[in-house]
């Protein structure tokens, strides 16, 4: 096997950046950024988008 070319690193960074700012909303909405790794998990990203929209959300003062 070959070393892994850019085109393969590129797919890599599109794919995987999208979980920073993904953790920034959790954090804000009072959820643990890890939950951001539950987008690259086929059935569980759903589970989690679910459990995200119909929790209770902290009220702001």
């Amino acid at each position: 096997m070959g070393s892994m070319s850019i085109w393969h690193w590129l797919i890599i960074l599109i794919t995987l950046a999208p979980m920073f700012p993904i953790g920034q909303v959790l954090k804000k909405a009072g959820f643990s950024p890890w939950w951001a790794l539950l987008y690259m998990v086929p059935i569980f990203n759903l589970v989690a988008l679910f459990v995200f929209a119909y929790s209770k959300w902290p009220n702001r003062a």
